[in-house]
């Protein structure tokens, strides 16, 4: 008796502390917080990515002593029995000639098919390669890497997107190239699941805009929208109308772009989901703080609306998100955590609640006050 009068005012504290999180506001909806692992052998992580299997969610993330150190490796977990298994180095940058560091893993589930992992291999942006891996048992043991066709790096950090004509469109973008530090943003695509591919691209610009990392929306009959990073204090925009094949150039949306990655999907129900820092550079910088990170909504890609918060410390570097939706409708988020872990949140679309943002204006919620002084980064 004992026992269960303990058991019982266990799960009552448990659902007192679920309902007053979903009392906070801009907390609405979520019902999941946690880190992924909460030691590994490396101090820092970055640039995570999440996929659902056939057996559950796969995360993958690059790890080391810091971005572009050789001895940065991709790490793979997967969500087993409501945990995260520790932390699996599956691919380094060892090369004949050298070891260079490995970047921005990104995760694919081919329907009914393979888990793919494609990552980079290179100094730096401007001179990485593109590899990829397979795993046939969702996550658990993984292919050689083998590198992608010369001239392709793939997905180069959000998710690739299968259009109903069969294509799969790989969003993706250069940094610097012979000419200078441009940025561009072009698409790779497949028809045959990587047997062959071809580029679209690069998307043009209106002028002195640019834009790389790009994310992709399906609004359906072929009409698609990308939103991307930017050094121009706000998320690019561009549209197409045919499946893809040729985009409007790059514009600027209204909502603010702190030169930090976002991503974006398209739900279920039509609407469209984009996480980001909702954060505008302080004076006419290009870069600002990586905190707050912001979930929107929209039902036509063009008004969005206010949904959750997910960090709000000014203890910046809540970054690099990877969003997608899982078969049971949740919505999932995986994030660098200060750079120091990775965080997985799951939020439920159902019991978000929204709020017009207007203006670029993150709107007012009663009870809810912004932190002041947030850091800005340098990475």
């Amino acid at each position: 008796m004992f026992k269960k009068l303990i058991a019982l005012s266990l799960v009552a504290t448990s659902l007192a502390g679920s309902v007053a999180a979903q009392d906070k506001p801009w907390k609405k909806g979520i019902l999941v917080d946690e880190f992924i692992y909460e030691s590994a052998p490396f101090p820092q992580a970055h640039a995570a990515t999440i996929a659902e299997t056939p057996t559950g969610l796969v995360a993958a993330f690059f790890g080391g002593t810091k971005e572009r150190n050789p001895d940065v490796c991709i790490y793979v977990s997967r969500r087993e029995n409501g945990k995260w298994t520790a932390p699996q180095n599956v691919a380094d940058g060892v090369m004949p000639d050298k070891r260079y560091p490995t970047w921005n893993p990104v995760l694919y589930q081919v329907p009914g098919g393979e888990l793919y992992l494609f990552y980079k291999i290179g100094p730096s942006p401007s001179t990485w390669k593109g590899w990829a891996r397979i795993s046939k048992d969702d996550g658990k043991t993984w292919s050689q890497g083998f590198p992608l066709p010369e001239g392709y790096i793939g997905p180069v950090k959000n998710k690739p997107v299968l259009l109903s004509n069969g294509n799969l469109f790989a969003p993706t973008s250069t940094e610097g190239n012979s000419t200078g530090n441009s940025w561009q943003i072009h698409f790779e695509v497949t028809p045959d699941m990587g047997k062959t591919f071809r580029k679209i691209g690069p998307v043009q610009a209106e002028k002195g805009l640019d834009a790389i990392q790009p994310s992709i929306l399906d609004h359906g009959k072929g009409k698609l929208q990308l939103l991307a990073r930017s050094r121009n204090r706000a998320i690019l925009q561009s549209w197409s109308y045919d499946n893809g094949e040729t985009w409007e150039p790059l514009s600027k949306t209204n909502l603010p772009n702190n030169n930090s990655g976002t991503d974006a999907v398209t739900l279920k129900d039509g609407r469209h989901a984009l996480i980001y820092n909702h954060v505008l550079p302080p004076g006419d910088l290009a870069k600002g703080p990586r905190t707050p990170l912001n979930l929107s909504l929209s039902k036509d890609g063009k008004t969005w609306y206010a949904a959750a918060i997910l960090e709000d410390s000014p203890i910046s570097q809540y970054s690099y998100p990877s969003i997608i939706q899982s078969k049971d409708g949740m919505i999932h988020v995986v994030y660098t955590w200060r750079r120091e872990r990775i965080k997985h949140v799951v939020i439920d679309p159902s019991k978000l609640k929204l709020k017009k943002i207007v203006n670029g204006e993150w709107p007012k919620m009663k009870g809810y006050t912004a932190p002041k002084g947030a850091e800005i980064t340098n990475d």
